[in-house]
């Protein structure tokens, strides 16, 4: 069965990306396949699996602002900046104010440096820096440019606060858990990391895997990039 379009996939905590994708290559039969924008293993939310001709669509879909939900505790930090780390208290004399976080937050919002975390997908030495990482290897990463569209505070009560990002791609919300936890003097580390939306595709319209594997016909689950992308 030749497919070609979209499918706007719900990734569950715990999986890569790549085998998101691969369940959905046994789902679908289609071997030519991609992803725009990989997620984290403990993030959950909107992937994109493109199926067939529109994989050529990967780099303009990925252009597309990305919404994320997330909540992170400034009581503790990581390794990864997340919770799949170990855990590290920090000791904070005085919790921050509501209206101290907010201008905290405030000055992440446009065009800023950020060095990604040592555990991501950056190429060091033409190696993924996780795997470098994994290695005990100390690593250097340099600072590139993100593009931070908004953010939001949605909820805070010490130590943890919820807050809505909307960003362009390339952008690591466990960097700004870190520099946030530094601005604000306190630990930093995502608790949970939800991407709703990419573009106009959204969590709300996704498609669990469970689901598409009791669909029908899992045609249903596809739609045309140049319609709706």
């Amino acid at each position: 069965m030749e497919l070609d379009g979209l499918i706007n996939l719900y990734k569950p905590v715990g999986l890569t990306s790549a085998r998101a994708l691969d369940r959905v290559r046994r789902l679908t039969g289609q071997r030519k396949s991609g992803h725009a924008g990989t997620l984290d293993p403990a993030a959950e939310g909107v992937l994109l699996i493109l199926l067939g001709r529109s994989t050529k669509c990967t780099e303009r879909l990925m252009e597309l602002p990305k919404i994320y939900l997330t909540t992170l505790r400034l009581d503790v930090t990581s390794d990864g900046f997340d919770s799949e780390g170990e855990l590290r208290p920090v000791t904070v004399d005085r919790p921050p104010s509501r209206e101290e976080v907010e201008a905290a937050l405030r000055a992440f919002v446009g065009t800023i440096e950020q060095v990604p975390p040592a555990r991501s997908a950056v190429k060091v030495g033409g190696q993924p820096a996780y795997k470098r990482a994994r290695r005990g290897e100390a690593l250097e990463l340099r600072p590139r440019p993100a593009r931070i569209d908004r953010i939001t505070l949605r909820a805070y009560s010490w130590p943890l606060l919820e807050i809505e990002i909307v960003c362009g791609r390339g952008t690591y919300v466990r960097a700004i858990a870190r520099d946030l936890g530094i601005a604000l003097g306190t630990g930093g580390c995502l608790s949970r990391l939800v991407r709703t939306a990419i573009g106009p595709y959204t969590a709300a319209d996704a498609w669990s895997l469970e689901r598409l594997s009791e669909a029908a016909d899992v045609r249903s689950a596809v739609v045309a990039v140049d319609r709706l992308g």
